[in-house]
């Protein structure tokens, strides 16, 4: 059986050297990537559940809008009763208490209607309120997570150039994205 032997080229040794050296450089960007990247995971988790909740409250706003739509309706279904009733009072022949007390049925009929129609019509600007209000917070939290993987970016290209200048631009950037996750945390 013949022996198997490796034969290390002349760079071998060298990224040998570098993986388990005492790089400082490297270890300190490479410990900031992995922050980076876990906060990063975090930020992109909150922009994607207040993105879920904007779009459940502006649903929600949209079915109430309909269910008041549908009061209006039912309003307008007991306006035209109520003009036909008036009409009829006006025609011979016709036993005329009976449309009159059709007349103040209706009357009371559509005042509670159109009171929870306004109501819907309330409840369903509260719910869009809210939905944007929380798509805003999503914005914040998806700047700061893409803040954040552009600041790996960067350390990836400091990591590669060893620029100093590179590594405080990428722990800049970092900063700004955890500017904006408070902005996001805090709804501003």
């Amino acid at each position: 059986m013949p022996e198997e032997f490796e034969v290390h080229g002349p760079h071998d040794h060298e990224l040998e050297h570098a993986a388990h050296g005492g790089d400082d450089f490297s270890s300190k960007i490479a410990v900031m990537t992995a922050i980076m990247a876990t906060t990063g995971a975090i930020f992109g988790f909150q922009a994607g559940s207040t993105q879920n909740d904007a779009a459940m409250f502006k649903n929600k706003a949209a079915i109430v809008k309909t269910e008041a739509s549908d009061q209006w309706n039912f309003y307008q279904a007991k306006s035209n009763k109520q003009n036909f009733a008036e009409l009829a009072v006006t025609m011979p022949g016709v036993d005329v208490a009976k449309y009159q007390s059709d007349i103040a049925r209706y009357k009371v009929e559509k005042e509670g209607i159109k009171k929870h129609a306004e109501e819907l019509d309330k409840s369903s600007l509260e719910w869009e309120d809210k939905s944007t209000e929380i798509l805003h917070q999503h914005h914040r939290w998806a700047q700061a997570m893409t803040a954040l993987q552009i600041a790996i970016s960067l350390a990836a290209i400091t990591l590669l150039t060893r620029k100093k200048w590179l590594q405080i631009g990428s722990y800049g950037v970092a900063g700004i994205g955890i500017i904006l996750a408070g902005c996001a945390w805090f709804q501003i």
